[in-house]
């Protein structure tokens, strides 16, 4: 089964938690599919491309940049299903329920853990996806909003 690793937001939103995730993925030679609120495209992109000055995390956005979908190492859309770059590290955001691709190597579900309503929904697609065997980890956000397993 996938891995799946749920990152719980203490110290930082998911707009400045990401693009840290995603220099991770891309070092590790991996390809990446964001899944968020479509509503939230524009505010992604603009964090992966400005999260450090000297950083270029490549992307594209499912329906603007559909043509050269083959060559961004990172995907940002609204559905798994619209797997254009065939991302490997799947991310989940915005309490997007998640749906696992055969393809998958690795699935990411980050909520904020200031939002009691995010927390509950984060708790049910927990225990829905260890219902359904895949191994789960959980990583919280300690005072340096570095990252610290427990679960």
């Amino acid at each position: 089964m996938t891995a799946v690793a749920f990152y719980h937001l203490t110290r930082s939103s998911a707009v400045e938690a990401l693009p840290l995730l995603l220099a991770k993925t891309l070092d590790a030679g991996k390809t990446a599919l964001v899944c968020c609120d479509d509503a939230r495209f524009n505010q992604f992109s603009t964090a992966i491309w400005s999260h450090q000055p000297n950083s270029w995390l490549p992307h594209g956005i499912a329906g603007r940049d559909d043509d050269d979908a083959g060559i961004c190492p990172i995907w940002i859309t609204n559905t798994p299903d619209q797997n254009s770059n065939d991302g490997r590290f799947i991310f989940y955001l915005d309490g997007l329920e998640v749906d696992i691709p055969q393809t998958a190597e690795r699935v990411f579900v980050l909520f904020d853990g200031r939002d009691d309503a995010a927390v509950g929904h984060a708790r049910q697609q927990w225990k829905g996806l260890r219902d359904h065997g895949h191994d789960l980890t959980y990583w919280q956000q300690n005072d340096r909003g570095g990252w610290q397993q427990s679960a």
